[in-house]
């Protein structure tokens, strides 16, 4: 969940290395700090609080001189947020210091065993442990300290690493969390995320696990567990710097909203060949596709909502069981999943370790797999032999808007893509989907232009206590993602039901005055939608619904409507979903909340 990089060149280190956690900052932002390499000692400044506290402490990083050096943005799991807890840190001797992203789970064990060697701690971290432990077993050579130490962590980490007796250089080890080097012209680079160093090189590669980086200003050498060199592959990242940045927005969230249509264009237009769908999958032939006898959807947070909507469209068109599941408790469930299982694996970031750990289960039993995946390189794509790739470009806010939207593209064109391979699917079907997904991006263009009613209707709730969102079928699905991305940033209690269940239990918490958001789209069932309507306004429920422009029904039940174009219901969620995250938006902004890095949110999952 946090953020580290490390920067070796002949520059002052302290401005480049800001510059770079400010991109990092939406993976935590509980404190941040730096570890400078200086005359004789490792200067270490550390504060609680967002970056900008940091920034103003070090005068920009001004006050801190030296061309080589480490950082850290965090989000608290062992230990408050306070000014000692955070990162870096050093060795109670000051020989070495650490930054450090993700959890270290035997570190107990290892603190008590330190304590008995007469070392003394100051936080309540785990990060702390480690650079005792490597000064525990440094005598002289770094590598050795560092080799010795990684053997007995337990758990999952990236670690850029100082030592006192050689200023020059960097070391960087990861296990099951992501850690990228940047090269450089005469300064090389280290971060969790391929952002942070986009400014300064787009020539990288990703360090993998058991390998070993040392980053001077004259180079990078990796070597492996054995200690034999590396020759890695680099790659040019091809992301454009500006797409990362506001671009004259408020926020990054109402950003990446708007930039939803050309998201969709870019996610389905490639895989639209000669007039068919193609998905251009490596290790699943059709005869595989064919004999699959279940899918399993695995994923966390709005990637799974994603999935829930996908349940019911891949079920209709490849006649199959589907199970979606929380990748947290996946692997802990012994699934029903052997060699004629498909498992889909959707992550944006693609280092959701919840994730990635329910991959390997999947892949552990023999299943098929498909993983759904924005960044190229992370740690998911490179686990997964078949990637379908969402393209959305960086995605700053926490609360995920475009990702999600692509998501939903791909989810779409593989079911019918599988459909069309099992027979299930007609010709007609993959023609009908592939004129939607071409007319798609003006239609959500059209909803976006009148963001102004939405706006107007958070005006009047944003003081709201409770706010329920009522679905049936992918209705309910797409209500679940109302609710979440508006408890994420506006800290409003929210709960999404699925409409037919109001009477067995729920409807006692509606009141006078409570609202309800329904959503009204799904239309083979959009009568008992009626129904369910009255049942709350009867009890005193406000109701905003979401309806197709025209429709009587709902007007006559509903407070407020919002109208949606005329839509086929293969398709309807990618519309249906823009106006709800207008409405989190906006009743976060009329609150006054850090839309962009809500409280005690991270965007990318690297933790259990």
């Amino acid at each position: 969940m946090c953020g580290i990089v490390g920067f070796a060149g002949t520059r002052q280190a302290a401005p480049i290395l800001l510059d770079g956690l400010e991109k990092l900052e939406y993976r935590g932002y509980d404190s941040a700090g730096l570890a400078i390499e200086g005359d004789g000692e490792i200067l270490v400044k550390k504060q609680k609080g967002r970056l900008r506290v940091l920034r103003e402490a070090t005068h920009n990083g001004e006050d801190l001189p030296g061309v080589v050096g480490i950082g850290h943005t965090r989000w608290a799991t062992h230990g408050e947020p306070s000014d000692v807890n955070s990162h870096p840190h050093l060795s109670y001797n000051g020989e070495v210091c650490i930054v450090h992203n993700g959890i270290i789970e035997n570190y107990i064990e290892l603190r008590n065993f330190l304590i008995s060697k007469g070392y003394e701690f100051a936080s309540d971290t785990d990060t702390e442990v480690i650079s005792q432990l490597m000064d525990y077993y440094y005598h002289g050579d770094p590598t050795e300290a560092v080799e010795q130490a990684r053997s007995h962590l337990m758990g999952s980490y990236a670690l850029g690493i100082l030592f006192r007796q050689t200023p020059d250089r960097i070391y960087a080890i990861c296990k099951d969390n992501p850690l990228i080097i940047g090269i450089g012209e005469g300064e090389n680079f280290m971060a969790s995320d391929v952002t942070a160093i986009l400014k300064y090189t787009r020539r990288v590669f990703r360090l993998s696990e058991g390998e070993l980086a040392v980053l001077t200003r004259d180079g990078v050498t990796v070597t492996d567990s054995y200690g034999e060199p590396i020759e890695k592959e680099i790659t040019n990242v091809t992301w454009d710097e500006n797409a990362a940045e506001k671009g004259g927005y408020e926020h990054f969230m109402i950003k990446e909203i708007l930039e939803q249509p050309e998201v969709i264009r870019k996610t389905a237009s490639p895989r639209i060949v000669n007039g068919t769908i193609n998905l251009s999958l490596k290790s699943i032939s059709d005869e595989d596709i064919r004999g699959i006898d279940k899918i399993y959807i695995v994923a966390c947070g709005s990637a799974y909502h994603v999935g829930c909507v996908a349940k019911p469209i891949l079920s209709k068109l490849c006649r199959l069981p589907v199970f979606v599941e929380l990748a947290s408790e996946f692997k802990y469930s012994d699934p029903m999943v052997d060699n004629k299982t498909l498992t889909i694996v959707i992550s944006q970031s693609g280092e959701t370790l919840d994730t990635y750990h329910a991959l390997k289960e999947a892949a552990s039993r023999g299943s098929r797999i498909i993983s759904v995946v924005n960044v190229v390189g992370s740690t998911i794509a490179m686990a997964s032999e078949d990637v379908l790739f969402t393209w959305a470009g960086p995605e700053i806010a926490v609360a995920t808007t475009k990702a999600y939207s692509a998501q939903l593209i791909v989810m779409y064109m593989l079911a019918m893509y599988m459909g069309r391979v099992r027979g299930v699917a007609t010709e007609a079907d993959e023609k009908e989907l592939i004129r939607q997904l071409e007319a798609l991006p003006d239609a959500v263009e059209a909803i976006l232009e009148k963001k102004e009613q939405v706006q107007y209707l958070a005006s009047l709730f944003y003081s709201s206590k409770d706010i329920f969102f009522l679905g049936r079928n992918i209705d309910y699905a797409l209500a679940l993602e109302g609710s979440l991305k508006l408890k994420e940033i506006s800290y409003i209690h929210s709960e999404a039901y699925a409409a037919g269940e109001l009477k067995h239990g729920t409807i006692s918490l509606i009141e006078q005055g409570s609202l309800v958001v329904a959503l009204c789209t799904y239309k083979p069932l959009k009568e008992k939608l009626v129904s369910n309507i009255k049942e709350v306004v009867a009890r005193g429920a406000v109701v905003i619904a979401l309806a197709n422009e025209g429709d009587t029904n709902i007007e006559a039940v509903a407070d407020h409507v919002i109208e949606l174009p005329e839509w086929e219901e293969l398709t309807m969620p990618s519309l249906a979903i823009i106006p709800l995250q207008l409405f989190a938006y906006y009743v976060a902004s009329l609150k006054g909340c850090d839309i962009d890095k809500p409280r005690n949110l991270a965007k990318s999952v690297t933790v259990e």
